[in-house]
C-alpha cells in the first residue's frame, strides 16, 4: 500500500468515550441509528464539530480540538433535528446552525405547510444567550464562518457566510460587545448588514487554510470558475476567473467543503456533480472532475492543470466490472499530487508540479493501489494531505509511505513506473543519507534495464532541484528537475488526451508606469542600503562600486514581484514584516554571488591586474572567466540580478583572455556587456598600435548611442572622431526630417574650402544646429566645424596627403 494513513480524530477514539462518561450512551448506539453521532464541520484552527443525540433525543452540538485534544459540549437542542450545517467563530463566542425541522412527509402528517422546512439560527455561547434567526426558508442552507489572521487579539466582528441552495452566497457582518461578567452578546438589535457574494452559482468550494472561494457559474457552452478572497480587515475581492469547458446543468447543486451534511449525504446519487479544486504551496491550481462513461468498464476523469493551461483526460480500463459496488472517483489533494482513487480498481497520484510528462505520476493498481481504510468514495480533503471520511466519522493525514515507493521502484520493470518512483523519491521526501544510498544501488543495478531515460542524469538534475528550491520561492518554475526532453511511452491501461486550454485571468489593479518606475529604482536602492548591513567585509572592486542601471532595474523588479507573490500567499504576515524578508532575499542572493566570486578570486590568486590590458591573461584568469559566463548564464535563467560591476569585472577578464574576434563575438550575442567604467579604462589606458587602434575601433561601433557619446572623447584617434561625425550628421539629418533649408555660409575657415559636396553638406548642418536641434549640447567641440575638419583630415588621409 502506498498511501499511508494515520487517523488524527476518529469519532469512537476521541469523542464517545467522553460521552459515555457523562450518560450519554445513546451516541455509542450507531448500530441502530448510525445518523446519532457524526461530524458536522471541520474549522480553520483544528476544531472539529460534530453532533449527536441525547437520551431523551435531543440534539447536542460538541467541539473537539486536535490540539489540547479536548472536547467541549457547546450546545443542546431539545428536539430530535437533522443538523445540516454548524460553524463557530474564531473567539468561540457565536455559534451558526442550519437544520432540517420536519421532512416534507412530518410536514403534510403535521399539517405544518406554512412552516419552514429549514432554520438558520446565530446563538450566542458565550455563555448561552440570545438566538438570532438569519434564515427560515424551504432550501437548504450551510453556514461557515471567516477567520480572521493566527494569534491576533479578540475581534468584536465576526464574518459569517451563507451559502443557499437557492444559488447565492450572502456575507453577514456580526458586531459584539462584551458586558458585565465577560458577557459576550450581539450588538445590532435590528438587522445584520450583509452583502451579496456571488449569484447564480451550481457548485462552490471552501478553501479553509487560505480563507478562499471557489464556484462556477453556468454558461451555454462552457463554465466559468471564479474565485473569492477573503481578508481579515477588508472586504472580499475577486481574483481569479477561467472558463472550463464543462457542460453543467442548472439543476444540479454541489458543495465540497462547507461541512459535512450527513443527512444529505445518505441519499448522494452517483451521478451527482463529482468536482474539487486543489491547490499546492508552490502555486499549482487544479479543477479534478469525474466524468460520466458511455462505457460500463471504463472510468473517466478530467485534472485541469490551470496554472499550466492545459487539460488531461484520463480513460482507464477496469479490472473487474461484477462489482456492484464501483462508484465514482475519489479525488485527494497531497500538495505535490492529487490523488484520484477508486477503490478496488486503482490509484492514479497526478503530478501537479511537472504535469507536462505521464511518467512522473504514478498508475498504481492491486495490492499497490489498495487502501484498507478508505473503502468507500464519500471522503472529502477540507486541507492539504488530509482525508475526511465522514460516514466513519474519521479525519485521517495522508502521505507516502517511503518504504512502499522503494519496494515498488525495486520491483518496477516498466520504465514510466520507475522513473515515476524514481521523481516521487528524489523531490517528494526529504533526503536522508539512508534514501540517497538506497537510490544509488537501485542506480548501480539497473543502468543496463532503463531504455529511455538514463537514471545517473536524471538522480543529478532531480537532486539539486530538490536542494535549491525549499530555498528560494519561483526557483521550482526556472530550474530544470528532468534531464528528458519528451516522453513517449504508454501505461497500459490508460489512454491520455491533452487539451489546450485559457490561462486563468489574475485581477489585478492598475499601475501608473511613471510612478511604478520610481518605485522599482527606490526599491534597488533599499537593497544596496541593506546589504551594507548584512556584509561589513571588503569587497571585490569593482563589484558595488559603479552604477549599473540594468542590475537596478532587475534588483527593484525582483523585490516588487517578489513583494507581491508574497502579499498574496502569506495574506497573514504584516507588511513590515513581508518587506524585511523581500530585501534580506534579494540582497542576501547578492551577497551569495559575491562570495562565490571572493572564493573564485582567492582560489586563483587574482589581483587588480586584470583592469592591466596591455597583458595577456593567465590560465587562472580564463577559468574565472569561464565561471563568470556561467554564473552569467544561471543569472539569465533565473532572471536574477547579479552585483552592480559584474559586467565590468567580466568585461576585464574578456580583453584580457580571448582573441578579438571570440571577444567580439562574446559582445555581440550578450554574454560580454559594455560598460561604461571599463571601456573609458580602455580608450585611455591603451596606446594607438595597430592592434590596439583594431580593438578600440571594433568596442567604439558597438558602443550603444547613449554610452557612446560618454565615452568616445576619451579616444583621442582620427578612427574615433570619424565615427563621431558620423553618428552626429546621422543625428542631424534625422532631426531635420522631411523639412527644407536655405544654403547660408557658416563661419568656419579663413580660406574657404572649394569642395562643393562638403560645402553644401556642411551649410545643411549649419542651418539644422542654428534651429536648435544641436544633439551633442553636452559636447560643444562635437559641432559642424568638427564634422567638416574630420572629413578634411580623413579624406587627406586616403589620399596620402599631409593635412595642415
Amino acid at each position: 500500500m502506498l498511501l499511508h494513513l494515520v487517523a488524527e480524530f476518529d469519532l469512537q477514539r476521541d469523542v464517545v468515550p467522553w460521552l459515555a462518561a457523562r450518560g450519554w450512551a445513546v451516541a455509542l448506539d450507531t448500530s441502530e441509528n448510525s445518523s446519532a453521532l457524526y461530524i458536522v464541520n471541520v474549522e480553520r484552527n483544528g476544531k472539529i464539530i460534530y453532533t449527536w443525540k441525547g437520551d431523551r433525543r435531543n440534539t447536542h452540538i460538541g467541539l473537539y480540538d486536535l490540539q489540547t485534544k479536548q472536547n467541549e459540549h457547546l450546545y443542546m437542542f431539545e428536539r430530535d433535528l437533522c443538523i445540516i450545517s454548524c460553524s463557530i467563530n474564531n473567539e468561540r463566542t457565536l455559534l451558526a446552525v442550519s437544520f432540517r425541522q420536519y421532512t416534507e412527509e412530518e410536514r403534510v402528517s403535521r399539517l405544518l405547510q406554512s412552516v419552514s422546512k429549514y432554520l438558520t439560527l446565530l446563538i450566542e455561547i458565550h455563555p448561552i444567550n440570545n438566538v438570532r434567526v438569519l434564515k427560515a426558508v424551504d432550501s437548504c442552507i450551510r453556514v461557515q464562518f471567516l477567520y480572521p489572521v493566527e494569534g491576533r487579539n479578540t475581534s468584536t466582528e465576526s464574518h459569517l457566510l451563507l451559502v443557499s441552495e437557492d444559488k447565492y452566497i450572502e456575507q453577514f457582518d456580526i458586531h459584539v460587545v462584551a458586558e458585565e461578567e465577560h458577557k459576550v452578546v450581539i450588538q445590532n438589535s435590528g438587522q445584520l448588514p450583509r452583502i451579496r457574494v456571488a449569484d447564480d452559482l451550481v457548485w462552490a468550494q471552501w478553501d479553509m487554510v487560505e480563507q478562499r472561494l471557489f464556484y462556477i457559474v453556468p454558461k451555454e457552452s462552457r463554465s466559468t470558475l471564479k474565485c473569492v478572497q477573503f481578508y481579515p480587515d477588508e472586504n472580499c475581492n475577486s481574483i481569479l476567473e477561467s472558463h472550463l469547458d464543462i457542460s453543467l446543468n442548472d439543476t444540479q447543486f454541489k458543495l465540497v467543503n462547507f461541512g459535512s451534511d450527513y443527512c444529505q449525504d445518505q441519499g448522494v446519487a452517483s451521478g451527482s456533480l463529482n468536482l474539487q479544486v486543489s491547490t499546492s504551496k508552490a502555486g499549482g491550481l487544479c479543477v479534478c472532475c469525474s466524468l460520466a462513461s458511455d462505457t460500463p468498464d471504463e472510468v473517466t476523469y478530467s485534472i485541469y492543470f490551470l496554472h499550466k493551461g492545459y487539460n488531461k483526460t484520463f480513460t482507464v480500463s477496469l479490472e473487474r466490472t461484477d462489482s456492484h459496488q464501483l462508484k465514482e472517483v475519489a479525488f485527494m489533494n497531497l500538495d505535490y499530487y492529487v490523488a484520484a482513487y477508486l477503490p478496488g480498481q486503482f490509484l492514479h497520484l497526478l503530478n501537479i508540479q511537472h504535469p507536462d510528462r505521464l511518467c512522473y505520476s504514478l498508475f498504481l493498481t492491486g495490492e499497490d493501489a489498495r487502501i484498507d481504510i478508505l473503502q468507500n468514495c464519500f471522503i472529502r480533503s477540507p486541507l492539504v494531505s488530509t482525508v475526511l471520511d465522514c460516514h466513519v466519522g474519521s479525519m485521517y493525514t495522508v502521505s507516502i509511505s517511503e518504504s512502499a515507493l522503494l519496494q515498488f521502484l525495486q520491483k518496477s520493470k516498466r520504465d514510466s513506473e520507475r522513473l515515476a518512483a524514481l521523481h516521487c523519491a528524489l523531490l517528494y521526501f526529504r533526503h536522508t543519507e539512508d534514501l540517497e544510498t538506497q537510490i544509488i544501488w537501485w542506480i548501480s543495478e539497473n543502468l543496463s534495464t532503463c531504455h529511455s531515460f538514463d537514471p545517473i542524469q536524471e538522480f543529478i538534475i532531480a537532486s539539486l532541484y530538490w536542494r535549491m528550491c525549499p530555498e528560494t520561492h519561483n526557483l521550482d518554475k526556472l530550474l530544470p528537475y528532468t534531464s528528458l526532453l519528451d516522453w513517449i511511452g504508454i501505461i497500459p491501461g490508460v489512454t491520455c488526451a491533452t487539451y489546450i486550454i485559457s490561462l486563468p485571468v489574475l485581477e489585478k489593479e492598475d499601475r501608473r508606469p511613471a510612478a511604478y518606475l520610481r518605485n522599482i529604482f527606490e526599491n534597488a536602492k533599499k537593497v544596496l542600503s541593506h546589504l551594507d548591513t548584512l556584509d561589513s567585509e571588503e569587497r571585490l572592486a569593482p563589484l558595488f562600486q559603479e552604477e549599473d542601471y540594468q542590475q537596478q532595474l532587475l534588483m527593484g523588479l525582483m523585490v516588487a514581484q517578489l513583494k507581491d507573490h508574497l502579499m498574496r500567499h502569506l495574506q497573514y504576515v504584516g507588511k513590515k514584516k513581508i518587506d524585511q524578508i523581500v530585501l534580506d532575499y534579494v540582497a542576501k542572493l547578492l551577497n551569495l554571488v559575491h562570495r562565490i566570486m571572493k572564493e573564485v578570486w582567492r582560489r586563483y590568486q587574482l589581483h587588480s591586474c586584470i583592469f592591466c590590458f596591455d597583458e595577456r591573461g593567465s590560465a587562472g584568469e580564463f577559468a574565472v572567466f569561464h565561471i563568470m559566463s556561467r554564473i552569467l548564464e544561471a543569472a539569465n535563467g533565473l532572471c536574477m540580478p547579479l552585483p552592480p560591476g559584474f559586467h565590468t569585472l567580466h568585461l576585464g577578464l574578456g580583453v584580457r583572455c580571448l582573441p578579438l574576434h571570440t571577444l567580439l563575438h562574446y559582445i555581440d550575442n550578450g554574454v560580454l556587456h559594455l560598460t561604461e567604467t571599463c571601456v573609458r579604462k580602455l580608450l585611455k589606458d591603451l596606446d594607438d598600435t595597430e592592434k590596439n587602434e583594431k580593438l578600440k575601433f571594433s568596442i567604439v561601433t558597438r558602443l550603444p548611442e547613449a554610452l557612446g557619446q560618454k565615452v568616445c572623447q576619451f579616444w583621442d584617434h582620427p578612427i574615433n572622431a570619424n565615427v563621431i561625425a558620423r553618428k552626429y550628421v546621422k543625428l542631424l539629418i534625422e532631426k531635420l526630417g522631411n523639412r527644407q533649408c536655405s544654403r547660408p555660409i557658416p563661419e568656419r575657415h579663413s580660406v574657404p574650402v572649394e569642395f562643393l559636396p562638403l560645402n553644401y553638406l556642411t551649410n545643411m548642418l549649419a542651418e539644422i544646429e542654428n534651429q536648435g536641434m544641436h544633439p551633442y549640447e553636452k559636447q560643444d567641440h562635437i559641432n559642424v566645424k568638427f564634422v567638416e575638419e574630420t572629413a578634411l583630415k580623413h579624406t587627406v588621409t586616403l589620399l596620402g596627403l599631409k593635412y595642415s
